[in-house]
């Protein structure tokens, strides 16, 4: 599978992948309806994430990951501040349920240890049980293990988590969405040592 680091050119590609992939999901499919607005919002995260070499495009944008990088941020403090702004424009008066969601975001956050933030990982939904997505995490764990870093990430589908599993996560916990009805997975993993070549 080829893999390569998404540059500024590739942001249409990255948004459209992450826009399909997450229309339907549990969690942002509750806060952006019909998908209103949420291409949008990819493309203000993914963007942003562009300026560390850690977005991953699969193939001809069969799926994509966005990392972010030990002591770095999801976000620049200026786009910070553009956060509540955006989603008001974009959601109206649904705004603050998803601003909440966004806060419950960062307070389940671990801030205790280094690690790489898995942001987004999304499959293009025609490219869907290929293993496509799952290969994609695979080649960026071996990038963090190779550093010796540990990974952290949120899991917005139940269905996902045994997956991540099988991938050395395991839960640590995890938040409800407002108004309940869903709850997001929490997951972390330590880092593994490198495997031996085998050949």
């Amino acid at each position: 599978m080829d893999v390569r680091v998404a540059d500024r050119g590739d942001l249409d590609g990255v948004v459209e992948v992450l826009t399909s992939a997450f229309r339907e999901d549990p969690l942002w499919g509750w806060a952006f309806p019909g998908g209103e607005g949420i291409d949008e919002w990819w493309r203000f995260l993914a963007g942003s994430a562009m300026r560390y070499p850690w977005v991953w495009v699969a193939g001809d944008f069969a799926a994509v990951s966005v990392w972010i990088p030990p002591g770095g941020t999801e976000l620049t403090p200026e786009e910070e501040g553009e956060v509540d702004g955006l989603l008001a424009g974009l959601l109206g008066p649904r705004a603050p349920e998803v601003v909440t969601l966004m806060d419950r975001f960062e307070e389940s956050h671990p801030k205790d240890r280094p690690h790489y933030y898995l942001s987004l990982l999304g499959t293009r939904p025609d490219q869907r049980g290929q293993g496509i997505g799952m290969a994609l995490l695979a080649d960026g764990l071996s990038r963090i293990d190779a550093e010796g870093a540990a990974a952290y990430l949120e899991s917005s589908n139940s269905a996902n988590v045994p997956r991540y599993e099988k991938h050395g996560f395991r839960e640590i916990g995890g938040f409800e969405r407002p108004g309940g009805g869903f709850s997001a997975t929490t997951m972390w993993r330590e880092p593994r040592a490198a495997q031996p070549d085998q050949g």
